[in-house]
């Protein structure tokens, strides 16, 4: 692996995947439409010689074909990662998840790179029976399109490594949590305590049971896969995340002491807190492990390191408060 592109390399996983790479020696082709996506992430690695920035849209092949001539890899993070709010644009994810995927495959096909790791999730697995859930458990009815959409990528690069002989390597995330991070619970948990600090609503009954993973060791788990299969045809997938879970109510409690106060906590009730919302998430990673990766830290300290990185970085909400303006 000497150059990869990373398609939404200015996103949360992504600039942290890139600046990786960078440190790794190795060259990096970022594409991103700066739609969600901060130009401040990868601000710092502009006058790399081993950083490049490509802006547009990955649903324009030829801009994607230019900027994978020559890589070893693709690693294909852009998505729309908004699982809550689905069913208010039910194009959106269709568009942004699996169209795209088709166009980065496409793309890759004509200039031809072989090798492409896909962000996925344990959303595919929607509410299974199995925990901790493996990656061969029986798929059932899927409960969100973000889970639907991730799940025909995934069939997309299968057929692709069937057809054509790529290698497919496909990461299911549980949640992720550090540096760069502006979308999910603990950062609406941390940005509503900062304007209201006396009083919380928590969706649900606050009982969920959740698993993160820290983003740095996200990032060495796809690279230690990417490494492991580089010119392997066929599909891999690999579960991303802890052997740990926490309940929503105490992952709250670790917000609030790290802050210094003591809310009044409001529940919606229900044991989900929106539709597709999963009530248990806990992944087997049984197979990541084979391969000689581990977690270096636990879901307390990734929200604790996540929670710091707020408090050094405040601009990051005002940021995202007019991101999400725009995207109304």
């Amino acid at each position: 692996m000497k150059r990869v592109a990373v398609t939404g390399g200015a996103g949360f996983i992504g600039s942290n995947l890139a600046r990786r790479i960078v440190s790794l020696g190795m060259e990096v082709v970022v594409v991103d439409d700066f739609r969600t996506g901060r130009r401040s992430f990868v601000a710092d690695l502009l006058n790399n010689s081993l950083f490049e920035l490509v802006e547009g849209d990955v649903l324009d092949e030829g801009l994607l074909e230019s900027a994978f001539a020559g890589c070893d890899w693709v690693f294909h993070l852009q998505a729309n990662a908004d699982v809550r709010h689905g069913l208010d644009n039910p194009t959106r994810d269709l568009e942004q998840n699996t169209i795209a995927t088709s166009r980065v495959l496409e793309a890759m096909r004509a200039v031809g790179a072989t090798n492409i790791l896909f962000s996925s999730t344990g959303s595919v697995y929607g509410e299974p029976e199995v925990f901790p859930t493996p990656e061969d458990a029986p798929f059932p009815l899927q409960t969100s399109l973000y889970g639907a959409s991730k799940l025909a990528g995934e069939g997309l690069i299968s057929a692709y490594a069937n057809g054509f002989g790529f290698t497919g390597v496909i990461c299911r995330f549980v949640s992720i949590l550090g540096e760069h991070y502006t979308h999910g619970h603990v950062f609406d948990f941390y940005r509503a305590l900062k304007n209201e600090p006396s009083r919380l609503t928590v969706l649900g009954d606050g009982k969920q049971e959740k698993s993160y993973l820290y983003v740095q060791d996200c990032v060495s788990a796809m690279l230690t896969a990417a490494d492991h299969h580089e010119g392997s045809p066929g599909a891999f997938p690999y579960n991303l995340g802890t052997e740990e879970t926490i309940v929503v109510d105490d992952s709250v409690a670790v917000i609030t002491k790290h802050m210094g106060l003591v809310p009044e906590i409001h529940h919606t009730g229900g044991q989900r807190g929106w539709t597709g919302d999963s009530p248990l998430i806990r992944l087997d990673i049984t197979r990541i492990r084979g391969l000689g990766w581990a977690p270096s830290m636990t879901i307390e300290q990734a929200v604790e390191r996540t929670l710091e990185w707020f408090d050094a970085n405040p601009d990051v909400f005002e940021q995202q408060a007019h991101a999400d303006e725009g995207a109304r």
